[in-house]
């Protein structure tokens, strides 16, 4: 599938972005999805503890799978954090795969928002 072997330098070239973006290149998925948890918090750059780092990566994951119809916005709650509800059980992939699928998605996201192209 030509969208699979286009998919690592499209990765490669949204690092590149995001590093001339906010300064510093991401090292891994997990930053990136980070850094979509805080935009979708929507609460701008400010300190956070572990777990809420956390819960920001569990909500961008949630909001990228949400395109495929894995996850549906339930709403936010009193402190303005969204929260997701499981609506279509997510497939069973090895690791790999999973950070490949992941992947495809987050660069899906950054394009839809227009952030990235």
């Amino acid at each position: 599938m030509e969208e699979e072997q286009n998919i690592e330098p499209r990765w490669e070239g949204l690092l590149d972005f995001l590093e001339k973006t906010i300064g510093k290149r991401p090292a891994d998925l997990n930053a990136v999805l980070f850094l979509i948890g805080v935009q979708e918090l929507g609460q701008g750059a400010k300190s956070f503890t572990k777990e809420q780092k956390q819960d920001l990566m569990h909500i961008a994951i949630c909001r990228v799978l949400s395109k495929a119809g894995f996850y549906e916005l339930e709403g936010l709650d009193e402190d303005g954090w969204p929260h997701w509800k499981l609506v279509k059980k997510l497939p069973y992939v090895d690791m790999l795969n999973q950070e490949h699928l992941l992947k495809m998605y987050v660069l899906d996201y950054f394009e839809d928002e227009g952030i990235f192209q």
